[in-house]
């Protein structure tokens, strides 16, 4: 058995779906185990672009079997388009693609939930993209949400979205737009059908995760956002609603933490964060609006742009010791082509007084002022580079410095959105846990 988690490392957005879609080739399952389609993961095939919200990045490999966890929230209509675009792109999906039955739901009374919050606190905002995913996790907690299995319910799904509409109503204090508060039988009828569609896919996944560890498979499990997001770790409150570190693989799959081998962090070689909340490196000038053009630095599900700045090894040292990180995949590297010096944030100053950790209180933080390393730019582009040693000496100086202040191996580097825009280095961890599997060959006769 081997199981391996990839988690955000940064404020999610790090390029995770890329990472993913290299590894689902030494991998047999790829399974999310949290967020929801709040979360979008951009892959690159060729000159093709796939935006995937719910489904996790292994569905673009035919023999690897997609997992949507228990710990994710879903909405069905979003997640029935993802699925009939897919099979419009000539995705393979049927066979592959397995829902939790103990899945939550997203209804049209959390969105409304969501937009109404957001849109009444003026400076408070949280930054949420407003699809409900928040109020369907609040409805979890408050054990009145729905699930997977209930779409099933015919004789009871019309009671159980009436009992969840007055519960988010009264939350909600009369504030729901009338599109988002639909009569409960209407809605009823809706999720049955939704149900009818879905059934081919829903599945008790947490034993058939288990059941395919005991029979030896490799299980990838796919994090969404990033461990400065997650609900407990996070720059809370201006956090997402779930577990995205990695130990939210384990209550979102329903897998022993004795069931993973490694995690392997994802981050960028900069930083960026969209919605509120402290962020010590902004570079809210021209300097954070060139990142932004050339890593095309727009949310995947939303559009929104996003806030960007220089690498913060503080984040990068809090996300390895939460999540007990051994290898680091470094995205977006030839972004910062084109730069004469490249800063590295490593620590802040607070108050005349120089720290070298994390403040939990978002208060602190963002009165917080970096304390920059300076390197020198390499100038050079790093697109066409496949292994370490084609990078320029200065980019791989910057490498090195990452992994002495952060204090992890970077085993991956990508240098283009593309699958072979990659450079996975041969004394890493990555090909010491998962590697490339060699093709079958047929015996001779």
């Amino acid at each position: 058995m081997s199981g391996f988690v990839v988690v955000g490392s940064q404020w999610g957005d790090e390029g995770k779906g890329k990472i993913v879609d290299l590894l689902t080739e030494r991998v047999d399952i790829v399974a999310r185990y949290g967020g929801g389609p709040n979360a979008g993961h951009t892959i690159c095939v060729g000159e093709r672009r796939f935006a995937l919200h719910h489904i996790p990045s292994g569905i673009l490999r035919e023999n690897v079997l997609c997992v949507i966890g228990n710990g994710v929230v879903v909405d069905p209509g979003s997640l029935l388009k993802e699925i009939t675009d897919l099979r419009a792109a000539g995705v393979r999906v049927e066979e592959n693609l397995r829902i939790s039955d103990r899945a939550h739901l997203i209804l049209p009374y959390h969105r409304g939930s969501d937009i109404a919050r957001e849109g009444g606190v003026g400076d408070g905002k949280i930054g949420t993209t407003r699809l409900g995913v928040g109020p369907a996790y609040e409805s979890k907690a408050g054990r009145y949400g729905l699930r997977m299995t209930d779409l099933g319910d015919r004789a009871g799904l019309r009671e159980k979205v009436g009992a969840l509409a007055r519960m988010v109503r009264s939350a909600a204090a009369d504030r729901l737009a009338p599109e988002w508060d639909p009569a409960p039988e209407a809605v009823a009828a809706q999720y049955l059908e939704y149900g009818a569609r879905l059934t081919p896919f829903i599945a008790d996944t947490s034993r058939l995760l288990n059941e395919r560890l005991d029979d030896g498979a490799i299980v990838l499990c796919e994090g969404a956002q990033g461990t400065m997001l997650d609900l407990d770790h996070g720059t809370y409150p201006y956090v997402t609603s779930s577990s995205s570190t990695a130990g939210g693989a384990c209550t979102g799959l329903g897998l022993s933490p004795i069931r993973v081998d490694g995690v392997i962090g994802v981050l960028k070689a900069y930083s960026t964060r969209v919605g509120g909340g402290p962020f010590p490196t902004e570079q809210d000038n021209e300097t954070g609006r060139s990142i932004r053009e050339r890593g095309r630095e727009f949310g995947s599900t939303t559009g929104r742009p996003r806030r960007c700045g220089w690498f913060d090894a503080l984040v990068a040292r809090y996300s390895v010791m939460i999540n007990q990180i051994e290898c680091l995949a470094l995205t977006l590297f030839d972004v910062l082509d084109d730069f004469d010096e490249i800063p590295i944030c490593v620590a802040y100053e607070h108050e005349g007084r120089r720290i070298d950790r994390l403040p939990a209180d978002p208060t602190v933080l963002n009165l917080c002022r970096p304390v920059y390393e300076i390197l020198p730019g390499w100038k050079t582009a790093t697109t066409g580079a496949r292994r370490f040693e084609d990078l320029p000496g200065r980019a791989r100086d910057y490498v090195g410095r990452l992994e002495s202040v952060v204090g992890c191996e970077i085993g991956v580097i990508s240098t283009s959105p593309q699958r072979d825009g990659t450079i996975v280095r041969p004394e890493g961890r990555i090909e010491h846990w998962l590697p490339v599997r060699q093709p079958v060959r047929a015996q001779a006769r």
